[in-house]
């Protein structure tokens, strides 16, 4: 047996304004629209990944997400463009990566992150 996908749902009243962010901010294809669940994301191929922590890293919260990019400040200017609070970062990590955490619309905190090395 093999996983092919994982899949974070999260709890919204109002799927299509949370989904904007995910489509706005990183970029992501609209999969699915059933009008009480949006599924955005890609169709390329895209690595599966769970994490179970205890802290998320330099005293942070655990986010509820970890979305990896390719281009951070490209990711940091367009939550700033869509006037999302930013609650950490951008911060340069001593495990290599970059990354900021910012709410979503329903409230979820999401680690924005790109390696450096």
């Amino acid at each position: 047996m093999k996983v092919k996908r994982i899949v974070a749902n999260i709890e919204t009243a109002d799927p299509g304004t949370v989904a904007r962010f995910y489509a706005e901010v990183l970029g992501l294809d609209l999969l699915m629209d059933h009008g009480w669940i949006a599924t955005y994301g890609s169709n390329g191929t895209m690595p599966l990944q769970v994490s179970f922590a205890s802290e998320g890293g330099s005293g942070t919260p655990v986010p509820g997400l970890s979305v990896e990019v390719d281009d951070i400040e490209a990711a940091y200017q367009a939550v700033l463009a869509g006037n999302y609070a930013v609650e950490y970062g951008p911060a340069d990590e001593p495990w290599g990566v970059r990354r900021f955490f910012v709410r979503d619309p329903a409230g979820t905190l999401v680690n924005i992150v790109m390696h450096t090395q």
